[in-house]
Parts: C-alpha cells; structure tokens; sequence
C-alpha cells in the first residue's frame, strides 16, 4: 500500500501523451490567434475541456511557459505571454544570429537538390503570402502560410548540414516566436518575392552575401512589428482560486 502513492510506468507514459497532446492543441490555438497575447488560461477549464486530470494540462503549460508562449504569476494565474519591446527585440537578434549562419553554411554546403526544392517551396510561399495581403483571411488558410513559412526555415537549417544548429533554431522558439509576433501584429504585406529573392541570393551566392541575405530578411519589418505590437497591458490579471 505504501507504494500506491507512486504513479506506475503505465500511468507515467500515459500522462506524457496527454500532456504533449494539451502542449499541442494549446500551442495550436495560440499561433491561430484563437488564443490573444494577454489571455489567461484556467488549468481546470481546460481539463474540464480536453476531459483529462489538471496533471498532463500543468504539464502542458509548464511547457508552453518555457517556450515563452505562456507566462504565470503566483495567486494570479497563466496567460498568454505578453512580450515586452525588449523580449521581441532580443529575439529578433537571436533568430538573426542563427540563421545567418544556417544561411552561410547552406551556401557551402547544400546539394543542388536541396537548392532547387527551397527554389520550389519559395516560389509557392510568396504566392500564399501575396493571397494574405490582398485579404484571404480564413484562420485554416493563414494557419497554413505560417506552417509552411516555418518548415522553408527549417529547412534551410537542416540543409546547413549542421544538427546542433538546426536543434538550437527549434529550441530557443525563434520561427515559432516570429509567427506568434506576426499573428498578433496582423503583419501581412512582404515584397512580391520575398522569399525568393533570398533563396536564390543562398542558392547561387557566396557565404558571406548569404548571411547579409538572411540578416536582411530576418530584419525586414521589425520596427512595424514592435510598433504594432504595443498591446496595453491587461488592467486584471487575475484567475479566481475556483478556476485555476
């Protein structure tokens, strides 16, 4: 009996899969915007919601909160991290630093394959952000534009030949972060060929003109989105001890 305080192998494993499942479907609704920056989050409305125990939806939070997506105050709650100037500013420098170098390095490195799929992705990517600007406005729609934004980055990482720097793109949040810094901004318009003018600059320039290429684009729109993203702060930021 003394044991049974004690969660089994069984129980562990299945709390991981509820958890990383509550961690997906929250993370979801945050880069659809169907969750604002400033928003508060109830553990128990949420288990009430996806039918699970508070234990996986903590864990899921705790999750989103190292991302930097979510953010918790003791006796006031969790709710969507709102980012201050200096947060959106430093992550910018931090995107910046390394993909110019997965850019450099894919300059040296990536196979002509490799170089005419981004060629393709781009190209296509352009188009879907061009449909944004002109006003197609259907949640699924530009759901799918930030996805596949963020898969053509990736995949300039990994075709960097690098796996430490393409681990370290995914794990300081930098693609994620930049498409929740552009859903909450509403930032649409880019240049009619944006992201092929900067793969063309990998796919047939030296490195160092690479890198340039990248820490153009990665800069591109900065002020407009710090300006944009001015959100006043919640004037309550509180949950109610029956709703935490």
């Amino acid at each position: 009996m003394e044991n049974s305080k004690w969660l089994t192998h069984t129980e562990l494993v299945g709390n991981r899969s509820l958890s990383e499942k509550a961690y997906q479907i929250i993370r979801e609704r945050i880069l659809r915007g169907q969750l604002r920056i400033g928003e508060a989050l109830s553990r128990r409305r949420l288990a009430e919601e996806f039918g699970m125990s508070l234990l996986p939806i903590s864990e899921a939070l705790q999750k989103l909160e190292h991302d930097g997506l979510l953010e918790s105050r003791p006796r006031a709650g969790t709710r969507v991290r709102m980012p201050t100037e200096n947060d959106i500013r430093e992550h910018y420098i931090i995107r910046e630093a390394l993909e110019s170098q997965s850019a450099r390095l894919f300059a040296e490195r990536a196979t002509p394959k490799q170089r005419d799929e981004l060629r393709r992705m781009a190209e296509h990517l352009d188009v879907l952000f061009n449909r944004l600007e002109k006003g197609e406005a259907d949640p699924e729609f530009q759901f799918t534009v930030h996805s596949y934004h963020s898969e053509l980055h990736m995949l300039i990482a990994e075709h960097s030949g690098c796996g430490l720097l393409r681990e370290m793109i995914e794990k300081n949040q930098v693609l994620i972060l930049n498409w929740l810094y552009d859903v909450s901004a509403e930032r649409r318009a880019l240049p009619p060929r944006f992201h092929r003018d900067l793969i063309e600059t990998l796919a047939t320039a030296a490195p160092l003109q690479a890198d340039k290429a990248m820490r153009d684009h990665v800069r591109y729109g900065l002020e407009d989105t710090v300006r944009r993203m001015q959100i006043e702060p919640a004037v309550e930021w509180r949950l109610h001890r029956s709703t935490g």
